[in-house]
């Protein structure tokens, strides 16, 4: 059996792209448990329990090695009537930010 350059080609964007997602899944996932547990700490609602990715970029680590940056939006309370926003940035597979829009405290 012969495989054409061709055929390679897209076997392998298509393994490239199937890692990708896999990746992001569990850099998701990593964002979403940090963002539970600041929430909990402060005693906020995290409301919908859930994050949605709002930017991608490519941007150098520390180390200078280039990793994916990436900016998740969420939505929490802290009295149960008003909903606030929230941005969690990672780089890589790292937490480097957790923003909380000003809110009411009870």
């Amino acid at each position: 059996m012969y495989i054409d350059l061709n055929a390679l080609f897209w076997l392998t964007l298509m393994g490239l792209v199937i890692l990708h997602w896999w990746q992001s899944q569990q850099v998701k996932e990593i964002a979403l448990r940090h963002t539970r547990a600041h929430c909990k700490e402060l005693d906020l609602q995290f409301l919908d329990d859930s994050i949605s990715l709002r930017g991608l970029w490519l941007k150098r680590d520390e180390q200078g090695r280039i990793r994916f940056w990436r900016s998740y939006n969420f939505e929490f309370s802290s009295t149960g009537d008003e909903r606030y926003t929230g941005k969690v940035v990672t780089l890589g597979s790292q937490v480097i930010a957790l923003h909380l829009q000003p809110h009411r405290m009870h």
